[in-house]
């Protein structure tokens, strides 16, 4: 039964799912010692995979089968998928967790800026205009601010989450401006990993990439990110989707930089300057805003 608000147990696993994948940045940053970036995407997206058409199966959910001329945009999808976490789990071998977390989140900017011209119908009012600007904002600061750890490729590293972000943020406006938006979520998800799972193994084979000592830490982190991230929590995020209402549930997920800030700060140590705190208020703040329900009268007033 579809629900018209949240309710306290629709709260609760919101902000499981937010510091879920918060940390999500922290695990991947730990595994990567043993498990190089192409590699790492790979065998995730791989696992992940598996787990979800096994549960399709027992389930009968997810109409694998049906035929509805999604299989070219699926495999876009799953190919800006694959290079979105490359991107990251690159960027993360130079940069921190916590900027990550915040470079990541640009996503839904950029979901605003590109619904523009390719979703027309999903209008704006002021207060997502201010939340762009706002996160625009944010991000530029978060540039300037001083790596904790001096790298040559730490602002290499910095760009590649960004992009990354970006990528997301097209994969998003596909999946909602092709025929994926008709098929089924769980077969979206199975387009993005398989896809992923092939291209990222593959490169890792191309580059010679070679894993590193198997550690109980690294190997736990990654099966961490395979079963329940990628495995589990898609899902239930899917499931919310479906029975509570999309505006609140979007807004909520706002709090996951937050959440990988301070999991970067406890797990990993890394420090929390003030110019960055004010550069993640600022990212958080605007992605609150972009996903603020719209007033009635921001419509009539933008189409007079």
């Amino acid at each position: 039964m579809r629900r018209s608000h949240l309710d306290a147990f629709a709260i609760g696993t919101l902000v499981l799912l937010c510091l879920t994948w918060g940390l999500n940045q922290v695990a991947a940053k730990i595994a990567l010692p043993a498990f190089p970036p192409f590699a790492q995407v790979g065998l995730r997206s791989a696992g992940a995979c598996a787990l979800i058409l096994a549960w399709c199966a027992a389930t009968g959910r997810g109409a694998l089968a049906r035929r509805d001329g999604t299989l070219p945009w699926g495999l876009l999808a799953g190919l800006l998928f694959a290079v979105e976490f490359s991107l990251i789990f690159i960027g993360l071998q130079w940069t921190e967790a916590s900027r990550t977390a915040v470079f990541l989140y640009t996503a839904p900017f950029f979901v605003a800026l590109g619904a523009r011209w390719l979703l027309p119908e999903e209008t704006f009012g002021a207060a997502q205009w201010l939340g762009l600007v706002l996160s625009f904002c944010g991000v530029a600061l978060a540039l300037g601010v001083p790596h904790s750890v001096p790298s040559p490729l730490a602002f290499l590293g910095d760009l590649m989450v960004l992009a990354a972000g970006l990528l997301w943020a097209a994969t998003t406006l596909l999946i909602k401006a092709s025929p994926l938006r008709l098929a089924t979520p769980e077969k979206v998800l199975i387009y993005q990993l398989a896809v992923s799972a092939v291209a990222a193994l593959a490169a890792s084979i191309l580059v010679g990439e070679r894993l590193g000592p198997l550690t109980a830490l690294a190997t736990g982190s990654l099966a961490f990110q395979t079963v329940w991230v990628a495995g589990i929590t898609y899902l239930v995020w899917f499931w919310l989707l479906s029975r509570y209402p999309a505006s609140p549930l979007q807004a909520g997920t706002s709090m996951t930089p937050l959440f990988g800030i301070i999991g970067a700060f406890l797990v990993l140590g890394e420090p929390i300057s003030l110019s960055f705190a004010a550069s993640a208020a600022l990212v958080v703040g605007g992605l609150v805003l972009v996903n603020a329900p719209k007033r009635p009268g921001d419509r009539a007033a933008r189409t007079r």
